[in-house]
């Protein structure tokens, strides 16, 4: 029960800190205080560092590999946004969405590896 809890929690905090995120990039957009290469810039960021973040987490709540734990949470991840981007947006697969998957998932498995690491530190 404690692991299903630890990977919500990871999970929520990806999820809240990509929605928290967003919303300051959008008003900064909108009233023109970042412009548009900025902006782009900050869309392949924010994913990276909210993944990172929530692998961090799951990897110092976890008693396993870190590497694992972070592949099981970015698969999750990465499973919610496909069958959200294909199932409901009807966006069919492209070399460079298959990249960024990809990193997507690097990042995770490495934030949640370094989690573990500062975990084991602290014992």
């Amino acid at each position: 029960m404690t692991y299903i809890k630890n990977l919500g929690i990871a999970f929520g905090v990806i999820i809240g800190s990509l929605l928290g995120v967003t919303l300051i990039v959008t008003l900064l957009h909108y009233i023109n205080w970042i412009g548009s290469k900025t902006l782009s810039v900050l869309e392949i960021i924010t994913p990276l560092l909210s993944l990172f973040i929530g692998g961090f987490i799951i990897g110092k709540n976890s008693k396993q590999k870190g590497w694992l734990e972070g592949l099981k949470l970015g698969g999750l991840f990465l499973t919610v946004l496909i069958l959200f981007q294909y199932l409901g947006l009807r966006i069919h697969f492209s070399v460079k969405t298959i990249l960024f998957y990809a990193l997507l998932l690097v990042s995770c498995v490495f934030g949640s590896m370094l989690g573990i690491n500062k975990r084991a530190k602290e014992k």
